[in-house]
């Protein structure tokens, strides 16, 4: 199966203003293989192009072509941090319903609510702790 491409060449117009303006009126079909699709693709992907047709005049147009790159262990520890900033959200969630819920109780329930805290309290200390630890992580790879 062959795939087809369509994109604008450029061509500028005055818009009235004294100013020119792109008008892309004309098209330009290509036929490939599924191979040179993936290829292109595979090649369209790894830039900043906002969209294929951009990607396509710079490239026959002979245009700088900015490409992107991904720091493996950037991204595993960004990955690691979204989860880490999740959990800590939780937990500063649960401590401010137990503060509320403090201040509602009875003389009589206080003891249950301490239970219920201890247990906040331990996680939080818990996640304090992985949080130095990463960032002994982070510091390690930065100083590299």
């Amino acid at each position: 199966m062959l795939h087809n491409f369509g994109y604008y060449c450029e061509m500028t117009k005055d818009n009235g203003m004294g100013t020119d303006q792109n008008n892309r009126t004309k098209w330009i079909h290509l036929r490939l293989s599924p191979s040179e699709y993936r290829a292109i693709q595979s090649r369209y992907q790894k830039t900043t192009c906002r969209n294929f047709s951009q990607y396509a005049r710079a490239a026959l147009l002979d245009r700088p072509i900015v490409t992107t790159y991904r720091n493996v262990s950037q991204d595993d520890l960004l990955q690691e941090m979204v989860v880490f900033n999740r959990e800590l959200n939780a937990i500063g969630n649960n401590v401010n319903q137990s503060v509320k819920r403090l201040h509602t109780l009875q003389e009589h329930e206080t003891s249950s609510w301490a239970v219920q805290y201890s247990v906040t309290s331990a996680r939080l200390e818990e996640k304090i702790l992985e949080a130095k630890t990463l960032l002994n992580v982070i510091a390690e790879r930065w100083l590299r």
